[in-house]
């Protein structure tokens, strides 16, 4: 069987956890940062979990993650 090819947008927007699940960044922090409140600036820093419904789909781009 051929070598399965990985998606490379994909790729640079997740990453696995140590138990297995997949890690992303949060949205809405790149712009218009000034009526953004620091607790939600801060919140949106830190890395989130793909939803269940969503992990099959990201897994099947990233084959050998």
């Amino acid at each position: 069987m051929p070598k399965l090819k990985t998606r490379r947008s994909a790729a640079k927007r997740f990453q696995a956890t140590g138990s297995g699940k997949i890690s992303r960044r949060r949205q809405n922090l790149r712009h218009i940062l000034t009526k953004k409140n620091a607790k939600r600036k801060t919140r949106l820093g830190q890395s989130a979990l793909v939803d269940q419904t969503n992990a099959k789909a990201v897994r099947r781009l990233l084959p050998y993650l």
